[in-house]
């Protein structure tokens, strides 16, 4: 795997910023601007919930209508214009709008994104001071861009890796609303790299696919959820670079998605499903995708308790053909997808097996632990990273909006 570094230092031809508006209460950072100086061909992937936010709704319609060419992105946090009619889809227009007549581009160029509580109309005047503070601010201050983003993170979410053969960088924001159902959550991902958009919607899904697709804290799918992808074009794309390429960008979303993780609200365990010898790759996700939100194995999770019985039913209900008497179960501690040599076999040929609850316990109490689910002889496989559920999960999405 490349280097994946968590500051990002510039990419040659973006510009940045990150600044306070008012949209939030705290006074903390809430509106991100990113500036491209050339023209970039871009792609973006979206939520699949069909209650869209106005933000990725303008977004489709502009990537549809320009084919991909993107000059700006802006990004408000504390308040998603979901669910907020003709008037939201006015205000995300009309943010475009204003940042296109300070760069100098067509407004179609600029694409928006929004987080935080569904409802409410966005803050037009907090909005347009927002336009003029970062339009003085622009530089390489991608940190304060990406805490801009931030909604119930504790943390910015930064990646960056650089090669001979590209830039990649990457900020995103995502704590909870985090189901494996495309992105989950809002991302940016910006190259120097001269590709077009066709190459970039391709190698956006591919890497999106094993990263923000395979990622879950609660099962919930946002309104909002967008990752999108920029390339400027200012250093020349080398086709024998290009598995180079393809590992920088899916290093850089994989840090990302799985930064988000390690910071969902509330959570304490960072875990790994793997499951192997599915019929294929998509019955695989399927059935890691239902033990990684089964809120009975999450909240086992958080209580240190090694119970593969509720991980063997959630698989059995995950509607994939699976003969138990076939499938096998380890628990392992750290990271793993295949069983290493320090993995506890639990479950084998349909029954228990004679294993140790000790250090069945002492593994799933650790920060980071695995569960490895081999269903058969099949050639499909696939991992999803999820966390337990947690008291303080329940505390912070029930005071969300007070």
């Amino acid at each position: 795997m490349p280097k994946i570094q968590d500051h990002i230092p510039s990419v040659d031809g973006f510009r940045v910023a990150g600044v306070a508006t008012g949209i939030k209460k705290s006074g903390d950072l809430d509106f991100a601007l990113i500036v491209s100086d050339a023209p970039c061909a871009a792609a973006g992937v979206f939520t699949r919930n069909l209650v869209k936010a106005a933000p990725v709704l303008v977004d489709q319609a502009k990537l549809r209508k320009t084919g991909g060419v993107v000059r700006a992105v802006a990004v408000n946090s504390g308040c998603a214009n979901a669910c907020t009619g003709q008037q939201g889809m006015d205000n995300a227009n009309e943010t475009a709008r204003l940042i296109a007549e300070k760069i100098g581009c067509s407004e179609d160029e600029v694409l928006v994104m929004s987080t935080g509580v569904i409802g409410p109309q966005l803050p037009m005047d907090n909005i347009k001071h927002g336009v003029d503070l970062a339009i003085d601010a622009l530089g390489d201050h991608w940190e304060a861009a990406a805490r801009a983003i931030m909604t119930t993170d504790t943390r910015p979410k930064l990646a960056y890796h650089s090669d001979d053969a590209a830039t990649i960088a990457g900020i995103a924001k995502g704590a909870g609303m985090i189901a494996p159902d495309m992105a989950t959550m809002l991302g940016l991902i910006v190259t120097d790299s001269q590709l077009n958009a066709t190459h970039t919607q391709d190698y956006l899904s591919q890497a999106n696919q094993t990263t923000f697709n395979s990622i879950v804290v609660d099962g919930d799918m946002s309104t909002n959820d967008t990752v999108l992808f920029l390339a400027n074009g200012l250093r020349p794309f080398a086709m024998e670079k290009r598995q180079h390429y393809i590992d920088g960008l899916h290093g850089v979303a994989r840090k990302l998605a799985l930064d988000i993780v390690r910071d969902a609200e509330g959570a304490s365990k960072f875990v790994t499903i793997s499951v192997r010898g599915a019929t294929d790759n998509p019955a695989a996700h399927k059935i890691a995708s239902t033990i990684a939100t089964s809120p009975l194995v999450k909240t086992a999770f958080f209580g240190d308790d090694a119970n593969w019985g509720r991980i063997i039913a959630a698989m059995g209900r995950a509607g994939v053909d699976v003969d138990p008497m076939r499938v096998s179960l380890h628990s392992a501690p750290g990271e793993q997808t295949v069983p290493g040599d320090d993995a506890l076999l639990l479950f084998d040929g349909g029954q228990p097996v004679a294993y140790s609850e000790a250090v069945a316990t002492a593994i799933v109490s650790e920060d980071a632990f695995s569960y490895v689910i081999t269903c058969g002889d099949g050639p499909g496989h696939a991992i999803v990273y999820t966390c337990d559920l947690s008291h303080d999960y329940v505390s912070i999405n029930a005071d969300y909006r007070t």
